[in-house]
């Protein structure tokens, strides 16, 4: 072999030019360093959304205990008004007015009492919260009750919440017009899809009844917490056709 084949099969090295080199390491620096800064904006803004979210906390906290402190102070000021009222009537209407606030505040802690918790047992949930409603509601020696009916069954809480305030306010509602029990029912209507049921002996709703054009302010809750649920709202005769059934399927 030929000295020049051998010097031409030696392998030459390819180098960048240093200037391409350069340029290459300052776009990297420069790309490192706009991420650096999107990081860092990044974890201000997780911080400050963190703050904001405990300020949310304690304020709600601080309005739940200012809320309940006015009601049991509203409930000392008619005790004590009840005592040295100068008419047994008027003393007993006093005490009604006080064990009404009473209940009130207890229906009121009950339903936020699911603001920390996942899931829960809904059955004994409605048990609870329409034991209090009666308190407050069923008027002492009426014989009536609110009654739970159905199948135990456990939801996330970010449906019971809701559902509570629903019941509370088609109970409210039924209670008005009820002339014996009112019902509150629980079905699971499939394996994944559940109806909720609010079930009076009243009169009966007008002949055309649209929830969506009530007036009054209860209704208007109820829409749209079932909207908020993405349920719907269902309204028929009730037991044995008489008196009104509120169903709301979610």
């Amino acid at each position: 072999m030929s000295d020049r084949a051998t010097e031409s099969s030696l392998p030459i090295p390819f180098r960048r030019p240093l200037s391409r080199d350069r340029n290459s390491q300052k776009e990297h620096d420069t790309l490192a360093a706009q991420l650096q800064a999107a990081l860092a904006r990044e974890l201000v803004c997780l911080q400050e959304k963190n703050e904001l979210a405990q300020r949310q906390v304690m304020l709600a906290q601080e309005f739940e205990h200012r809320l309940i402190n006015g009601l049991q102070l509203i409930v000392s000021l008619l005790s004590l008004q009840s005592r040295t009222a100068t008419t047994p009537e008027a003393a007993d209407q006093l005490t009604i007015a006080a064990r009404r606030v009473s209940a009130l505040g207890r229906v009121h802690r009950r339903l936020h009492l699911l603001d920390h918790q996942d899931r829960v047992e809904f059955k004994d949930y409605l048990q609870h919260l329409c034991e209090d409603l009666s308190g407050l509601l069923v008027q002492d020696g009426s014989g009536y009750a609110i009654v739970v009916e159905g199948a135990q069954v456990e939801i996330p809480t970010t449906m019971a919440i809701p559902l509570g305030f629903i019941v509370n306010e088609l109970i409210t509602n039924s209670a008005k017009y009820a002339e014996g029990h009112v019902t509150v029912r629980i079905e699971a209507t499939s394996p994944t899809d559940r109806s909720l049921s609010v079930v009076d002996d009243g009169p009966g709703l007008p002949a055309g009844f649209k929830p969506e054009d009530s007036k009054g302010l209860g209704m208007k809750i109820v829409l749209s917490l079932v909207q908020q649920i993405g349920g719907t709202l269902h309204i028929l005769p009730g037991d044995n056709g008489r008196g009104t059934r509120f169903m709301v399927k979610f």
